[in-house]
């Protein structure tokens, strides 16, 4: 494989450092976390401890200020070690950053240092059960009492919802045909507060440590300083901040299928066939060639995504794009893994079966391919 040569000297003493605290505190505990379907509030506070929570937040509220190459290492990191059920990259690089961008400085007070310590956990709340990628179906609603706001409505398929402290929530704040993007705002919402329900954590077919969960609100008062943001406003910064996430998403994908072609080439060098072992029959050896081209040609195309991002540049579409190719082609990297694997790859003791099934969601959440190619599609004029 080429060299990648997007990190520095300080990255990969980083990403060593991380892969040790990885081995030694995540994955022994695995089966424990996917036992009880959620990781422990513990290894949150470790992860604080350590600095690998919000690493780009600025030192005044705890943070490292440190670039988004940092966590890049952490979300290829957890996906090199097979890890699904610690989202540190959905707090760190696609909640927090709400709070930090278009909180004011009384919220990121309050906040960031909780996120950055372990002590506080985010969710972000979109999804409804019947309103996933459109937004214009939303029936949460938000309406303004006095010196609070009173949330109504049900979100369901959230990310970190059982375990969270803080839950960024979308609701409709205006309604009829004239409110368009516009009717929608941002509220944070902290765990404890009368009228938040935590319904239930959902049963997934993988992904069993994340605990997916459904979210009530109702007659949920809140603070009228818990908008974030300007009224009204929700919808542009959801927009504003999708490049992000869904190039984090890219990111763990990519590295996913890398982790999965690499189990499975060690599988087809110690498993035997007809007194051969099985890399040796051409028929499987061109198949691992087949996957380890389309890896290498998406590990090109993401990791100058990374580059242009770290910039500043607009590369909005481009992620779309890497978003949907790289969970897809997961989708056939790890499908293959499990063929190459035979029985065994049936099996829930090989990793290569875990893979398979934290794999399928992947086309699915933050957007799913349809809608990647319909944005794309837009921007493309046709």
């Amino acid at each position: 494989m080429l060299e990648r040569n997007i990190f520095s000297e300080e990255h990969d003493i980083f990403r060593d450092a991380f892969r040790k605290f990885v081995e030694k505190e995540v994955v022994p505990y695995r089966e424990e976390w996917e036992a009880q379907g959620m990781v422990s509030r513990e290894i949150w506070k470790k992860c604080g401890e350590q600095g690998y929570l919000c690493p780009w937040v600025d030192e005044k509220y705890g943070g490292l200020e440190a670039d988004f190459y940092y966590s890049v290492v952490i979300a290829e990191e957890l996906a090199a070690a097979g890890e699904s059920g610690l989202m540190l990259s959905l707090h760190s690089d696609i909640v927090v950053p709400y709070i930090y961008s278009y909180g004011d400085e009384e919220q990121k007070e309050k906040w960031l240092p909780g996120c950055i310590s372990g002590d506080t956990i985010t969710a972000v709340a979109m999804t409804e059960p019947d309103a996933g990628s459109d937004l214009a179906a939303m029936r949460a609603t938000a309406k303004r009492d006095g010196d609070e706001w009173v949330l109504n409505g049900q979100k369901t398929f959230i990310s970190n919802g059982w375990i969270c402290d803080l839950c960024v929530v979308a609701c409709r704040t205006e309604s009829g045909e004239g409110a368009g993007h516009g009717g929608f705002s941002l509220f944070v919402v902290e765990d404890g507060t009368p009228g938040f329900v935590k319904l239930r954590k959902l049963e997934k077919i993988g992904m069993k440590a994340q605990d997916t969960s459904e979210l009530l609100f109702e007659d949920c008062r809140i603070p009228v300083s818990n908008l974030l943001g300007e009224e009204g406003q929700g919808f542009y910064i959801l927009m504003e901040k999708l490049q992000q996430e869904r190039l984090v998403v890219a990111m763990a994908a990519q590295t996913a299928a890398e982790y999965a072609l690499d189990i499975s080439i060690n599988y087809s060098k110690e498993r035997t066939a007809f007194g051969r072992a099985l890399h040796k029959f051409q028929v499987l050896r061109f198949k691992m060639v087949e996957m380890a081209t389309e890896i290498a040609i998406s590990r090109a195309f993401v990791d100058r995504l990374i580059q242009a991002h770290v910039e500043g540049k607009n590369v909005a579409t481009e992620t779309c794009m890497a978003k949907w190719w790289t969970t897809e082609m997961l989708k056939r990297v790890v499908d293959e893994g499990v063929q190459i694997h035979g029985g065994y790859g049936y099996m829930l003791e090989y990793p290569i079966a875990k893979a398979f099934l934290d794999a399928r969601i992947q086309t699915i959440f933050a957007g799913t391919t349809e809608i990647m190619k319909e944005i794309i599609g837009r921007q493309m004029g046709i």
